[in-house]
């Protein structure tokens, strides 16, 4: 019988991406984040956009501190800030 909490098996090139970012030992802490959310969270259970997130926030760190083009500060959000 298979525990009941554990997750269902992935694609064996889901896997390989992982192990291989695991092995690169990625400085990015983003990206570090994303091979250990990755191991636990099933992809059956990550939503559409779940790729085009971690690329994003692994972009931001790796930019070291420039998150805005905008000069006043501000995220040029939804809010108007």
């Amino acid at each position: 019988m298979t525990d009941p909490e554990s997750p269902e098996p992935q694609p064996v090139s889901e896997l390989a991406d992982i192990l291989r970012r695991l092995r690169q030992g990625d400085v990015n802490p983003v990206s570090r984040a994303r091979a250990w959310v990755e191991a636990v969270v099933p992809s059956q259970e990550r939503g559409p956009g779940w790729d085009r997130h971690w690329r994003e926030l692994e972009a931001y760190a790796a930019g070291r501190g420039v998150w805005s083009s905008r000069r006043d500060g501000g995220d040029g959000g939804a809010m108007g800030e």
